[in-house]
């Protein structure tokens, strides 16, 4: 009796495989519509983050020079408002490259190789790892490579155009006195508020141009321009 129960369960699932892989390119199409669903959900997540910190900027900055009276340490908590919106957007960074690193996967070794067979796949074990993915999620991108991205690409020219402006505030636009004395912030004199900013974007710049090994899954690669159908 259990032979022949073993031997029914052997059966069924041998027939629920097949199902599924006659099935499989439908499947796949609606899976990578759903994966692809998600990462422009995330990517539009991203640019919300992004939209805020320019908002708020945009707002400081006209408020800060709309008159001499004006303090200049607004900018200062600009700038860690800046920062606090980054930190937010690296983990929805991470979580974005979740869904991207699928759509890609099955751009790569589904798609790509149905449309040119001769290239092959890029990844020989793509089922394996993507079903390994769909059972226990994980983030692909560490903390510090998602940070770093989106300081270099984003974060990093939002600050130095605080930085600038913080400068103009202090100097150009300050009343009499020397930009030492125009940076101070009521008792704090203004050497450590220079030194206190100058080592907080000196920070920034180390962590722009640290080297990395990238982790996050690319969307477009360097390469020439070769070909009639990309003149178009």
């Amino acid at each position: 009796m259990a032979d022949r129960s073993d031997s029914d369960d052997t059966s069924a699932k041998t027939k629920m495989l097949a199902e599924l892989d006659e099935n499989m390119s439908s499947l796949l199409g609606h899976f990578y519509r759903a994966e692809m669903d998600r990462s422009t959900a995330w990517r539009g997540r991203l640019d919300n983050t992004t939209n805020w910190a320019v908002t708020i900027m945009a707002a400081l900055l006209t408020f800060v020079f709309s008159s001499n009276d004006n303090p200049h340490y607004l900018l200062l908590i600009g700038m860690v408002t800046v920062a606090v919106f980054h930190v937010v957007e690296t983990r929805r960074y991470r979580a974005y490259d979740v869904w991207r690193s699928r759509v890609r996967l099955l751009e790569e070794d589904v798609f790509a190789p149905t449309v040119d067979p001769a290239g092959g796949f890029q990844h020989e074990d793509w089922r394996r790892d993507l079903g390994e993915d769909l059972r226990r999620p994980a983030l692909k991108t560490s903390f510090f490579e998602a940070y770093q991205r989106r300081l270099r690409r984003m974060y990093l020219p939002l600050l130095l155009v605080l930085l600038a402006s913080w400068i103009a505030r202090v100097t150009v636009f300050a009343p009499e006195g020397s930009a030492v004395e125009s940076a101070a912030i009521v008792s704090v004199p203004g050497t450590i508020v220079i030194g206190a900013v100058a080592l907080f974007y000196a920070a920034a710049a180390v962590v722009a141009l640290w080297p990395q090994d990238r982790e996050s899954k690319g969307e477009f690669y360097e390469r020439h321009q070769e070909g009639a159908w990309k003149d178009n």
